[in-house]
């Protein structure tokens, strides 16, 4: 479904030259890798140029791994990862095989012989670039008529002839990698080089080759790298040039433009045939959409269709959040999350197709379960947080965590579905003004950083998870309805959270104490991961303050509130009657 390209897309003209020079052998590695289709809008295009130390008789081994593994391995991870996660993961993973090559083979008793590289790579993705460097490779930006550093050399200089790599590729388990983000404009030009080239031209010098008129990007690299030699350099000679041409507007949709593509799918009847399904029941209907028991022709599999409601066609933001759907669930592989259907056919019109839940919604179960053992909300509890981490592991948020949109199966086993809302990190990268200042979860569930302007966090989807806890326990909300009504920090503490034992005798207090850590309207005051949750409900943890021995304005800052107004008002009756 999600197969259609922005009107205006990144595009770059990129020229390149390496050469051994004086050396027998080079060395140094580059590449580029401008991908078609929908991942240049969802993971951009790659250049990256390595330098094999000198030292080393198996370092060109290292650079070419390491360009090789970066071009290929990047493309390969999560489209929901940002542009950070996915490279930094790349570049660890290879500067950890160089590492452990080395250390297997005889060269181990000295790191300076092994599979050691520097390395510097960007990413230009929608209207930024982001780069990663280790070593002493250098990237700069063509600027006023001279080359602007946006990388730093990690040479440690001992004296004026003596210095020694403090970082590279391969030379250690773990590698430190320099990030950096930057915008960018069409006409922008990127330079990467090896110090064979900047060790012996002017900065001024190489933009000046960049710059002529009538220079093409690859005559301008190939006469950097001669000229450079020409003036002494006893070195291999790499440089990479990109130039920007143009972007991605501002308000293009880029991955998920196909809402815009393809007409919402019509209602189907009941019972009828629809586009290679045969529509067999009505399982939900609501102002957002309705969803079908449907029967593939094809393979006789039962499926659920889900078409836009008839209400919200005509909204866009809501159409390209629902062409998202399938597309998320299709990078989930977890027991407790929906799963896309496979892929059977194109479509002429925007629907989504997923497995067919037998059971029963979270509402339901709650409806026939008013007070449940501790035991069996522990069970569900843990089965919704290992569908959360599934999402997090792949940089998402669902952000609509509520007993809807949870099923339970006839097996028992606890799914979270329904994703119009979810937060994909990678997708923002591509769309940044995507669903700006907007709460796009249920009001009551949705945690109160959304309500003072805060992007959501994976400790957004916990809050969602402690009230949703609270009210398995207790059928009511910790808070009601008024913490989404309170538009500052210092409204929400003034909100008073409702003790378990208002509504339950028999809970312990640590339980209480739990649940209301998890959700407190500061998120740095949370749990700061689903596990520790997870544990709080099952033991008693040092730390967390039992109601009795809170203070008052942290049990109860409503009531602290009253109390507090009440005793100035008495003073303010005093004064005035002592005058």
């Amino acid at each position: 479904m999600l197969n259609a390209l922005p009107r205006e897309q990144l595009s770059v003209s990129i020229g390149q030259c390496s050469s051994a020079g004086r050396k027998a052998v080079n060395q140094d590695f580059h590449g580029a890798l401008i991908p078609d289709g929908i991942a240049l809008s969802l993971k951009g295009i790659t250049l990256a140029i390595a330098d094999g130390i000198s030292s080393s008789a198996v370092s060109q081994v290292a650079a070419e791994t390491a360009i090789k593994s970066f071009l290929s391995d990047y493309y390969c991870t999560s489209d929901a990862w940002t542009v950070k996660s996915a490279a930094q993961r790349v570049i660890q993973a290879t500067n950890s095989w160089l590492h452990a090559q080395t250390r297997r083979s005889r060269l181990h008793e000295d790191m300076n012989r092994g599979y050691v590289c520097t390395f510097s790579a960007l990413v230009l993705k929608g209207r930024r670039a982001h780069l990663f460097h280790i070593g002493d490779s250098r990237v700069y930006r063509v600027s006023g008529g001279t080359l602007e550093l946006l990388s730093e050399d990690h040479r440690v200089v001992l004296s004026a002839s003596e210095s020694y790599l403090g970082r590279a590729l391969g030379l250690a388990a773990d590698v430190e990698i320099d990030y950096r983000q930057i915008n960018l404009r069409p006409g922008d030009t990127l330079v990467m080089t090896t110090d064979g080239v900047h060790g012996h031209m002017q900065d001024r010098e190489i933009a000046a080759y960049i710059a002529a008129p009538t220079a093409d990007l690859d005559i301008a690299a190939r006469g950097i790298v001669e000229e450079a030699f020409a003036r002494g350099s006893q070195d291999n000679l790499t440089i990479q040039i990109v130039r920007i041409d143009s972007l991605p507007s501002r308000d293009a949709m880029g991955v998920i433009r196909s809402a815009d593509l393809l007409p919402p799918a019509p209602v189907p009847h009941v019972p009828s045939e629809y586009d290679g399904y045969r529509i067999v029941r009505q399982i939900h209907a609501s102002s957002r959409s309705h969803i079908f028991v449907a029967i593939d022709l094809e393979t006789g599999e039962k499926v659920a269709l889900k078409v836009p409601s008839v209400d919200l066609r005509d909204n866009l933001d809501y159409l390209r959040r629902f062409a998202m759907e399938e597309w998320v669930a299709r990078r989930i592989n977890s027991a407790h999350v929906l799963k896309a259907a496979p892929v059977g056919r194109e479509r002429d019109t925007l629907y989504v197709v997923t497995e067919l839940i037998e059971g029963r919604t979270l509402r339901q179960w709650m409806a026939d379960n008013p007070r449940p053992d501790l035991e069996a909300v522990r069970g569900i509890v843990e089965q919704i947080a290992k569908g959360l981490r599934a999402f997090h592991r792949k940089d998402m948020l669902h952000q609509d965590l509520r007993p809807e949109n949870i099923m339970i199966d006839r097996h028992g086993t606890v799914k979270i579905i329904d994703f119009g809302a979810v937060r994909v990190a990678g997708v923002l990268e591509a769309v940044p003004d995507l669903d700006v200042d907007v709460v796009l979860g249920t009001h009551q569930y949705a945690a109160p950083e959304y309500f003072i302007g805060y992007a959501g966090t994976e400790l957004s989807d916990l809050y969602s998870l402690g009230t949703i806890t609270y009210e398995l326990l207790t059928g009511q909300l910790p808070y009601g309805a008024r913490m989404a009504q309170a538009g500052s920090r210092s409204k929400q503490a003034r909100v008073g959270y409702m003790a378990i034992s208002t509504c339950r005798d028999d809970m312990p207090d640590w339980i209480d104490a739990a649940i209301r850590t998890g959700v407190h309207f500061d998120p740095a005051k949370r749990q700061q991961a689903l596990s520790e949750f997870e544990h709080d409900l099952r033991e008693p943890r040092a730390g967390l303050s039992s109601r009795r021995s809170m203070p008052l304005i942290e049990r109860n800052p409503l009531l602290f509130w009253q109390l507090l107004s009440l005793f100035l008002a008495l003073v303010a009756l005093w004064l005035a009657a002592t005058r």
